[in-house]
C-alpha cells in the first residue's frame, strides 16, 4: 500500500536531497517502523488517508519502546521529511505531521580546546619525521577552516584556492562549499607539499588527494584520530578529544569571539542555524580572536 511512496521517497532523498545511502536508509527505516506499526494496529491507510492521531498513537508507542529522546525526534523528522516530499508530488492534500509533538532534547556540548591548549598538542608534533610535517599541516587545515575530519581526508590539490584564500570543501551529501583558510595553514600544507609529499610514490587514482600516507595513499579517519589521539596524551591534556574537537573549537572561537552565526554555520557547513546555535551557549573561558579578526591562527 506503500511501497510506490517509499520507493518515490528514496529517489527524492538520493536525486534532490543528494543525501548519502546511510541517511537515506535511516529516512526509510522510519517510514518502515510506521507501517508495520499501522500494520499491527490493523490500521489499513493510504499516506494521504494518515491522520494526526494515528501519527500519535505511533509517537507514543516508539516512547513505550525506551528509545531515546533523540531517537525519537529523528523518526519524526523522518515522517515530516516523507510527507514533505508526498505534499511536493501531491500524493497528500494536507500534511498530518504538522502538529506532531517531537521530544525536547537537550543538547550535550562537546568538550572543547583552548587556544593555549591547541598549541600545545601541535607542540608534541615531531617535526624532524615527514609524518610530522604532514600532521602539523592536517591539524593547522583542521582548525584553520573548521573542516569534518572526513573533509580533511578527501581535500584535493585542485581545490585549494590559496591566492584567493579558500580551499573548496565536499561535505555530507556531497556539497561543496568555499572555506577561508588561514596563512598559517597555508603556510604548513606548502611545506608538506613542496619538503614532504614530492618525494612520496603515489598511487593511482590518488594524485589529486593531499594528504597521503607513506604509501602513497590517502588518509583513512581513523589514522588521523589515533594521531591526534597519541598528541593529546603527550600533552597532558585529559579531555575527550577527537578529529571533531578542532570543529567545535573553532566555531566556538569564532562564535565566541564575535563572528556571525550565518557566516560560521557557511564555513561550517550545517545546513540548519539550529546546529551552528549550540556554540552561543558554551564557555566563554574560550573566548579567542576569529577568523582574520578574532580567529587566533589566522593571520
Amino acid at each position: 500500500m506503500w511501497d510506490d511512496q517509499i520507493k518515490g521517497f528514496r529517489n527524492y532523498l538520493l536525486l534532490e536531497k543528494s543525501l548519502s545511502s546511510n541517511s537515506i536508509e535511516a529516512y526509510v527505516r522510519d517510514i518502515e517502523k510506521l507501517t508495520q506499526f499501522l500494520q499491527h494496529k490493523r490500521i489499513f491507510k493510504t499516506p494521504a488517508e494518515i491522520e494526526l492521531k494515528d501519527l500519535q498513537g505511533f509517537v507514543q508507542r516508539i516512547a513505550e519502546l525506551n528509545m531515546t529522546a533523540s531517537s525519537q525526534a529523528r523518526i519524526i523528522s523522518g515522517l515530516r521529511a516523507f510527507y514533505n516530499y508526498c505534499l511536493l508530488e501531491k500524493m497528500v492534500e494536507k500534511d498530518p505531521t504538522v502538529l506532531l509533538i517531537s521530544p525536547k532534547l537537550k543538547r550535550a556540548l562537546p568538550d572543547i580546546l583552548s587556544f593555549e591548549e591547541i598549541e600545545s598538542i601541535i607542540a608534541q608534533i615531531d617535526l624532524s619525521k615527514p609524518e610530522g610535517v604532514r600532521n602539523k599541516a592536517i591539524i593547522e587545515v583542521m582548525y584553520s577552516c573548521g573542516l569534518r575530519v572526513s573533509e580533511v581526508v578527501q581535500l584535493q590539490l585542485s581545490n585549494l584556492y590559496f591566492n584567493a584564500g579558500f580551499i573548496k570543501v565536499t561535505g555530507k551529501g556531497d556539497k561543496e562549499r568555499l572555506v577561508p583558510v588561514g596563512q598559517e595553514a597555508i603556510r604548513h600544507i606548502n611545506i608538506y607539499r613542496e619538503q614532504i609529499r614530492v618525494h612520496i610514490t603515489i598511487q593511482k587514482g590518488e594524485e589529486d588527494i593531499l594528504f597521503l600516507n607513506r604509501r602513497g595513499k590517502r588518509m583513512t579517519r581513523i589514522m588521523i584520530f589515533l594521531i591526534i589521539k597519541e598528541l593529546v596524551q603527550h600533552a597532558g591534556i585529559t579531555k575527550n578529544i577527537s578529529p571533531h574537537t578542532f570543529r567545535h573549537s573553532f566555531a566556538t572561537h569564532l562564535v565566541e569571539g564575535g563572528a556571525d552565526l550565518r557566516a560560521v554555520q557557511e564555513m561550517l557547513g550545517h545546513e540548519s542555524i539550529t546546529t551552528t546555535e549550540i556554540y552561543t551557549h558554551l564557555n566563554s573561558d574560550y573566548l579567542r580572536d576569529t577568523l582574520q579578526r578574532f580567529h587566533p591562527r589566522f593571520q
